[in-house]
Formats: C-alpha cells, structure tokens, sequence
C-alpha cells in the first residue's frame, strides 16, 4: 500500500499546532490539519507490510494495540496517496461511525503498532484519518442515509456517549426505531462535555448528532432513568434496551484535608466549565474559575492533562500536575516491545502550552500528597507531599516506597482530583437488576447480554474506563447482538 519505497523516501511530519502562546487566548482547537500534499506524502509511507498489525485491535500487555474497530487503515491511506479521497472515505466509513471523534482524540494505539514504527516513526494514521473525514463533510460527500424500511421493532439506548451513539447509529441504519435518552441538557457524554473544546469542537459532536436525527434517531435530554422515567417502564415499552452509561463514578482521595473547599473532581470542573462555556459565553458564572489561582491536579492521565490545559486558559496563578508513576522513558524499554502500545515520554498540548507560560513541563513525578491545608476560613490553603519510589520485585509487582527528608509544601488555592473512575455508576444498574462485577455490568464480551432478558450493555460501563475506539468497537457490537435478539438473524457488522 502507498509508494512501494514511500517509508524509505519520506520522513513522518507532525500536523502543526498554533503558537501555544497563542492558543491559551481562545478556546479552539489546537491543531492545524495536514495540508493535501502533506497527506499525500503521509499515505505514501505506508508499507506494503504482510500482516498490517495496525488494525488488528488487540490487547498486550495490558495495553491496546492496534485499532480495536479494525479500520482498514492500508487501504485508506493508499487511497489518499492517489488523490482518490471519496474512495478513501468509503474504506474509513466501513468500519468507523464516528472518524472525526477518533481522528481528533484517540491515542492512536494503530500507529504504535504500524510496522514501520519497529525502527522508524509510525505513519500519521490519525492525521490522515482526521483530514479524510474532514474533506468528506467540507465536499458534501456526507448525507443523511434514510433507511428504505422499518422493521417495527423499538429499541432504547441509555447514554449517549460514544457506545450509545454507535450503537444507535447502527441499529437505525437496521432498520429499527432508536430512542437515545440522555440525563445532560445535550447529546454527546463526555464527547460534549468531558473533553474540552480544544481537543474536541463542540460543533464537531452537534453536526454529528444533527446528521443522526436526520437519519431518524429520536434524542431525549434532560432524562434520567430512575428518576425521569422509570427502568420498568423503559422495558415495557421498548423490544430491546441497551445500556451504555459510562464508567463515570470517579474515584476519590482519602486524605486529611479532602473536604476543604477548593478541592474538587476533575471531571466536575472540565464539564462546568465547557457548558458555561457553550451556555454563556461564561457570563452565567456557573463554573470553577483558575484565574490568579496556584492549581494542583493530582492525577496523571488525559483528565488532569486537560484540567492543566483548562487552568492555563483561564490565567491561573501556576499548574502543577502530580503523578504516582515515574517519567517515561524516551524510546520503548525492553519490556515495551512493538507492536504494544508504546510507552515513551511525550509532550502533551497542555505540558507544552504551560512550558511556554512558565518555563517548565508542570509534570511531577513519583509524588504522593499527604495532605491538604486550610486557611481560617475552611479554604485550601497548601498541600504536603513526599516522593516515592517505586520497586519492582522479580515477579513483576510495583510497590512505592516514601523517600525521607523529601517532604515538600505547596501552596496551593485549587485541587483537582483526577486519579480515574471507579465504574459506572450504581443507581441505574439497579433500577434494571443488571448482576455486576468488579463494580462493571456484567455482560460477556461478544455477546453484551445482561441477566436481565432483552437488556444489553456495551462500552466503559462494561469494560470499565477505556478508549473511545473501544466504546465505538462494543457499540456497534451490540447493536449486531440486538438485532440478531429481535429479528432472530443479522446482517450487521
């Protein structure tokens, strides 16, 4: 696929980003998309390998490797390499509802398995995927596809997140009539409000979800199930009910201190400031302001590498953000072999837009917070820290080791609280006498089946926290296993 010697005569380029000085002024996306001769040059690389292990979509080491929606990736990069762009979206479409969520916010887990990754940089997998699907909506390509007959069978998604959406996506084009309900004034899960805009265009989700209800998808907000309308009820009036609900208790920190008031979830701040955002241009106030502000995100993953990137946009005073693990190295470890995702030190957005304001990546690594401080009046005043280390014993397990004389304090006005989630959360799964386990629906992979008749599960609330790909991948699986429950056969991917 590609240019036969294109890998050999062309080097990987980055997609550009504006000016990180720059971009702390607005809240828009960050990246400048490849320009056509750039992608053509990016598609060109891609090898004429065997076994394209970029889009085998399996689990290593813990870790995902390969695409787990099995996007046709060769194909549609060689494509684009030819200038055949309309073709190249068919491919992408084939087996991605959703390409303008993943081409922005995915890790990419294909391009750490790309074979041209064992000894030189990946191709651009994401870029080009991004600019195909983008090109698709600029040139019209992108129409509503009403389904020719309905089967008059009703099913009712819970959530509207990435699982829900491709689900629901799915079973429409089935045939099906599909009501998504959602408990947020807007559709989207944490695609409209988790994620902040400038990863993510809010415009990009609602034009999405306007080319659903146009296909004929009914959307329901404001609901909540339990509350709104009742588990039983739902059942009663739908053939099938599919729960994709998120993994969205968070996990909580259990230290002195954690009830002072400016300690928050990370998740409670990103989401309150994006939908002030969106509501008001932030003129309703309705959200948790950085401004003039020491901010601490304890947490190292995506959530408090965003609430850094919010912080910096909205002049806060300094951003440090604590990790439990130590810096990653440069190039992959022994133990990090390709094709597993790799595990290599990186520059996220937010850490190069706070190195440009303050001079340093606000990343600490193997610290632990012993506790929060107030000042007189109840309000977060310092955090006390001590490093760790961490010691590997020969059988693989980590243990973290607090290192004397290595105490610190911070000061500090606002504490983010960013350390993963827990599951789904419990009331509704309740409500539907769903079994769990380990905190998570219990529902077999494949098959998505609850011990509720007619009740399926897919996605975080499934599996537990995960990748969109992964969320997108179990939708429309069980979107296939619904449909096979209602119509006794199916067609469906």
């Amino acid at each position: 696929m590609g240019k036969i010697t294109g890998f050999m005569e062309y080097t990987r380029e980055e997609e550009t980003k504006r000016g990180p000085l720059s971009r702390l002024e607005d809240w828009k996306e960050y990246a400048v998309p490849f320009s056509d001769e750039t992608l053509a040059r990016q598609g060109a690389r891609c090898m004429d390998c065997g076994t394209p292990f970029c889009h085998m979509g399996l689990e290593l080491n813990g870790l995902t490797s390969g695409c787990p929606i099995h996007n046709l990736i060769p194909e549609w990069n060689d494509l684009v390499y030819r200038g055949r762009w309309k073709e190249a979206l068919e491919r992408l479409l084939k087996t991605n509802n959703f390409p303008e969520f993943t081409g922005r916010v995915c890790p990419a887990p294909c391009e750490g398995s790309c074979t041209v990754a064992i000894s030189d940089p990946a191709v651009a997998i994401k870029g080009i995927e991004r600019a195909i699907i983008d090109k698709g909506f600029a040139e019209g390509w992108i129409q509503p596809r009403i389904p020719k007959n309905r089967t008059g069978k009703k099913v009712a998604i819970v959530g509207s997140g990435p699982a829900g959406l491709a689900c629901a996506d799915q079973l429409n084009q089935a045939g099906h009539s599909v009501t998504v309900y959602e408990r947020a004034d807007r559709i989207g899960g944490l695609l409209m409000y988790g994620i902040p805009n400038m990863k993510l265009e809010k415009e990009i989700v609602e034009r999405r979800v306007r080319l659903l209800e146009q296909e004929g998808i009914t959307f329901v907000t404001n609901t909540e199930i339990g509350k709104d309308i009742t588990a039983e009820k739902l059942r009663s009036q739908y053939d099938a009910v599919v729960l994709c609900i998120g993994a969205q208790k968070q996990r909580d920190l259990s230290i002195e201190g954690r009830e002072l008031e400016g300690v928050h979830f990370a998740m409670d701040y990103l989401t309150g400031v994006t939908k002030s955002w969106i509501d008001s241009n932030f003129t309703d106030g309705n959200f948790i302001d950085a401004k003039d502000k020491h901010v601490i995100v304890i947490g190292g993953g995506d959530t408090g590498a965003d609430s850094v990137a919010v912080a910096l946009r909205q002049k806060c005073k300094s951003v440090v953000q604590f990790g439990k693990h130590p810096a990653l190295p440069k190039e992959r470890s022994d133990n990090n072999p390709w094709p597993q995702y790799p595990l290599v030190f990186t520059l996220d957005y937010a850490y190069e837009e706070s190195k440009a304001k303050f001079g340093t990546d606000p990343r600490q690594y193997c610290i632990q917070t012993k506790k929060i401080v107030s000042d007189e009046h109840g309000r977060v005043k310092e955090l006390h820290t001590i490093q760790m280390e961490k010691i590997i014993d020969e059988n693989g397990n980590a243990t973290f080791n607090e290192i004397p004389g290595t105490e610190k304090v911070w000061p500090c006005d606002l504490v983010f609280i960013a350390i993963g989630f827990e599951g789904p959360e419990q009331p509704v799964l309740k409500q539907f006498g769903v079994e769990t386990v380990n905190k998570k629906v219990k529902a077999p992979y494949g098959k998505y089946t609850t011990n509720v008749e007619g009740v399926f599960a897919a996605g975080d609330a499934r599996r537990g926290q995960s990748l969109i790909v992964w969320a997108i991948h179990e939708g429309r699986e069980a979107a296939r296993e619904v449909d096979r429950f209602m119509m006794g056969t199916t067609n469906l991917p």
